[in-house]
């Protein structure tokens, strides 16, 4: 496969995974493979129980379309997004770069998305996996009126996911990590959690940052969430770093994912859960390619963990590797 695109080879095995689920008790031995249920892998947070604390990362299953199958694999959860209110086909291709000798991907897709509906009558149909929805702004909407797309995504998608990620995060929508900064992001996040509280029972929301934000922006995104009271962070997202790569691939525009950042999203991690003497939960993401990437970002500090390109290089057997070795720890 790995000689083939990989964006034609993520919808080629998208395709393979749905028409396997369709033959009669395939499913379920994908579920004896890969699952495992132990109560000690269970995870309460914000009042959800998640099976166990390894989660798809968003961007692999952005329009909800395969999330059922996907939890047959052994994950805890999925997040699904970015999602914007409107259909976008994202940037131009080729936007999606395997850097095999890295162990890494680079990805400038632009939240490329059917809109926020079409996701909503998919995941009307859930069959009981925990699911966290991503949004975003689309791409032509200028970052002043970003909270009105934020938030005809938010409405839009309450009753049907458990938790929401605000994504102000991605290198590859113009502008967007402008948003970022305090004043903003602190202004859209409030906007959201005046929203949530509104609702009969409010819905957790947190707050996907980039790994290249500084110590003192760092500190800044501690004291709007503690200010704002949303319920968490995901660190990290994609980097625009390219320090150390070797593959040919290095030079393309992006956000570069997978081993590379590792380091930096524990660094994340470790200065998010020690300055703010953990005072919020963290789901911890960036190059966890087996069992050990996985307890050393446990041990940072992160609650829950996610895959995206390490499920895309190890394979779903990763998820019951790092399982495994969590209820060996």
């Amino acid at each position: 496969m790995f000689l083939c695109d990989p964006e034609w080879v993520h919808y080629a095995v998208f395709r393979s995974i749905r028409w396997v689920h369709k033959i009669p008790a395939i499913p379920a031995l994908i579920r004896s493979l890969y699952q495992i249920k132990d109560p000690r892998l269970e995870r309460e947070l914000w009042g959800l129980k998640f099976p166990n604390p390894v989660g798809l990362a968003a961007g692999f299953d952005k329009d909800a379309k395969l999330y059922q199958e996907l939890a047959n694999f052994g994950f805890g959860f999925i997040e699904i997004g970015t999602l914007t209110p409107k259909a976008q086909d994202g940037n131009p291709k080729k936007r999606l770069f395997r850097l095999v000798e890295d162990q890494a991907l680079i990805n400038r897709m632009g939240f490329n998305n059917g809109g926020v509906l079409e996701a909503v009558e998919r995941l009307k149909k859930n069959k009981g996996v925990l699911i966290g929805g991503n949004i975003g702004k689309n791409k032509v909407t200028p970052n002043e009126k970003a909270v009105d797309d934020y938030l005809i995504c938010f409405d839009a998608l309450f009753p049907y996911v458990d938790y929401f990620v605000v994504n102000v995060s991605s290198p590859n929508t113009p502008n967007l990590r402008a948003l970022q900064e305090k004043e903003p992001l602190t202004a859209l996040l409030q906007t959201l959690k005046d929203r949530n509280q509104q609702k009969k029972h409010p819905k957790p929301i947190v707050l996907k940052i980039a790994p290249d934000l500084s110590d003192d922006q760092l500190l800044d995104i501690i004291d709007i969430v503690q200010t704002v009271q949303i319920d968490g962070v995901i660190a990290t997202n994609t980097t625009l770093s390219r320090e150390g790569l070797r593959s040919s691939h290095k030079t393309e525009a992006g956000g570069l994912s997978g081993v590379p950042v590792r380091n930096r999203s524990t660094e994340v991690i470790r200065f998010l859960a020690e300055k703010s003497n953990k005072s919020f939960p963290i789901i911890g993401v960036g190059g966890i390619h087996g069992p050990d990437d996985a307890l050393e970002k446990l041990e940072a500090g992160a609650d829950l963990i996610q895959l995206y390109t390490g499920f895309v290089y190890e394979g779903p057997a990763v998820v019951r590797r790092i399982n495994r070795a969590i209820l060996k720890k």
